[in-house]
């Protein structure tokens, strides 16, 4: 500290002051400066800091300043003619390398941001992304909120100009990828996403994954090009060994229903690809979710008649999954097997209706090296298993129930012919809104 302050006098003296720094004997060190008035400053001896040290204004060692060598006030330069200040001196001299030594060492304010950057980056790289509460914000793409109690997962979706047909309306596989959509970040965000596709961490441990069972979806009425939709959904318990997941479509605009949907999902195992019961550990991580909320009260459960060579009318032959088809779970995803049952339905059917309910059963996997089928019958309506609907462009002292067109589907191995999927279709014409009595 002695020596700092005598730096800090030194450093502040006037131009004619001159000041002399020796060095004395280890016990008496003395510092003096010279006009205008000398100082002394000397140690106690009982000081235990700075005990026999002393300055001495005598000192032979130079100070250099800003490169400079000084003794005292007077630098030591062959330039120098006059007794000139330190000051006076070093603004006169060096300018440029007074103002070079005043900014900073660009080494070290490199190698601290470098090292900062690093920092970051690792605590970027090990930082854990998934939301452990429901109300956490999980990732910035997943635009979905829970509502509800957290009970209910809500996401809105814009339609595109590459989801809509030649009616400029979403397509149903359109809906159907939104609804899977929603569900699989219903999950990521819930916190309980493993490594699968919508599968929990402990489902992941057991190599299971959801594959779906049964589902059925009523569309009241297809968005259009550029429409907002809000989709909710939720899920519950079906029986011991399955969940129930339900979706809710509406118009963001007008909070009109557009679409309802349920399904019936089970566990497989992803080694053997055979249906597993739903672990405890699983089943611990998902029933605090479960909800008894259904969005169909009266769900279609008629039989689906099977259909082979001799009922089918409409058979389309020779489909192939491509691999684009296929999803993480290195199987054929369930959307796609919508396009393949309508391409055995004539176009004189789908150019005047649109599909309106379908209901779908899925009987086993598909894989990328099989070859399908596609069978479709017009399924004769009776009184007692048929569905009435009410055109709401017909006045209202005019409307009559009337038998909408239905067709029942297969979608088989054309090799083997195991059932890929059994469905249901009903349909009504395009641009009106068709009101369900009864299922």
């Amino acid at each position: 500290m002695v020596v700092a302050a005598a730096a800090m006098m030194m450093g502040s003296a006037t131009p004619h002051t001159q000041n002399k720094i020796s060095s004395s004997s280890p016990g008496n060190a003395t510092m003096k400066v010279g006009a205008p008035e000398s100082v002394d400053v000397k140690s106690k001896k009982s000081s235990s800091a700075y005990k026999g040290v002393q300055v001495n204004g005598n000192a032979h060692a130079g100070v250099k300043i800003n490169g400079t060598k000084v003794n005292g006030t007077a630098v030591d330069s062959l330039n120098m003619k006059n007794n000139v200040g330190l000051k006076d001196f070093v603004e006169e001299e060096s300018p440029a390398k007074s103002r070079i030594n005043m900014l900073p060492d660009w080494s070290v304010l490199l190698a601290a941001i470098a090292t900062i950057i690093l920092a970051a980056e690792k605590q970027w790289t090990d930082f854990d992304w998934k939301p452990r509460k429901p109300d956490m914000f999980g990732d910035v793409f997943r635009l979905g909120r829970f509502v509800e109690d957290s009970f209910v997962f809500r996401q809105n979706f814009a339609i595109r100009s590459y989801e809509v047909g030649a009616d400029k309306t979403a397509s149903i596989e359109t809906l159907m990828n939104h609804l899977q959509e929603t569900a699989l970040n219903h999950v990521w965000l819930s916190g309980l996403a493993g490594d699968g596709f919508g599968a929990t961490v402990e489902m992941s441990r057991r190599n299971l994954m959801w594959v779906v069972a049964r589902m059925q979806i009523q569309v009241e009425r297809y968005p259009s090009w550029g429409d907002v939709v809000e989709i909710d959904t939720w899920v519950g318990a079906s029986g011991k060994n399955g969940m129930r997941r339900d979706w809710l479509v509406r118009d963001i605009k007008t909070n009109e229903v557009l679409t309802r949907a349920t399904s019936t999902w089970v566990m497989m195992n992803r080694k053997t690809r055979k249906l597993s019961k739903i672990p405890d550990a699983v089943r611990e991580e998902i029933e605090p979710y479960f909800t008894d909320r259904q969005v169909i009260v009266a769900e279609d459960t008629r039989k689906l008649h099977k259909l082979d060579d001799d009922t089918a009318q409409y058979i389309c032959s020779n489909l192939t999954p491509r691999w684009s088809d296929l999803d993480v779970n290195q199987h054929v995803n369930n959307v796609k097997y919508i396009g393949w049952i309508l391409e055995s339905l004539p176009t004189s059917i789908l150019e005047v209706n649109e599909l309106a309910n379908i209901t779908l059963e899925y009987r086993r996997e598909c894989g990328p090296s099989h070859i399908l089928q596609s069978l479709a019958s017009p399924q004769v309506v009776d009184g007692m298993g048929s569905a009435s609907f009410m055109h709401a462009e017909e006045p209202p002292d005019t409307c009559k129930s009337s038998p909408a067109p239905q067709f029942m589907h297969l979608l088989r191995l054309q090799d083997e012919g195991s059932e890929i999927l059994k469905a249901r279709t009903e349909w009504r014409p395009k641009g009106s809104k068709m009101v369900v009595h009864n299922l």
